[in-house]
């Protein structure tokens, strides 16, 4: 069921370093970013597919981790992705495709949960190091860092209290992400 991949793809950052993510699993991932819908269907996102220790290790070198955990570097040897996915977007086809960079990294997440996988996606890259590791050339520009892994950590969904959004662990380590309730989402809803 939908909903229930939705509630188990969170933003997952500690890993079983240890369990391998193939090629072959992350095409299939890009593949259901290739079926989604884009704007004009100019398809203008290219992918980058890391899974190899040395290039992990780069890719993970230009990330930021949780920002709101502020004495918490990233994750620690042994719990970090065994895959990136470097969502690129090609300016010479189209320059704008936010709508499409969201709709194309939901279906790719949503693709990793229902593989037994997950991941977290990263907007804070240092996109020239990250160009300049990769010989990245000037026409993509660097949207996205998907980091993707077998899960090491428990996320609990929380209500917001005190309009408090931060993410949080707990002294077990479970990751705590507070989610706004249903009723304070709606602005509008019709009688009929």
């Amino acid at each position: 069921m939908l909903k229930d991949l939705i509630l188990k793809n969170r933003s997952y950052r500690r890993f079983f370093h240890d369990k391998d993510i193939d090629i072959k699993t992350l095409k299939e991932l890009i593949n259901l970013a290739r079926l989604t819908a884009t704007t004009a269907n100019l398809q203008s996102l290219k992918f980058m597919l890391i899974n190899n220790s040395e290039e992990n290790e780069k890719v993970f070198s230009c990330l930021k981790w949780a920002g709101y955990l502020k004495d918490w570097n990233g994750p620690e040897e042994g719990e970090k992705p065994s895959a990136y996915i470097i969502v690129l977007n090609d300016v010479e086809i189209y320059q704008n495709a936010s709508y499409d960079v969201g709709l194309a990294c939901q279906s790719i997440l949503l693709g990793a949960v229902e593989k037994g996988l997950g991941g977290c996606m990263f907007g804070s890259v240092n996109r020239d190091s990250l160009r300049e590791l990769f010989s990245v050339p000037a026409k993509y520009e660097i949207r996205l860092v998907i980091a993707l892994g077998k899960p090491k950590e428990e996320v609990e969904i929380d209500d917001v209290t005190n309009d408090d959004i931060k993410y949080w662990r707990d002294e077990n380590a479970i990751h705590h992400v507070p989610k706004r309730k249903l009723e304070d989402l709606i602005f509008y809803e019709s009688n009929s």
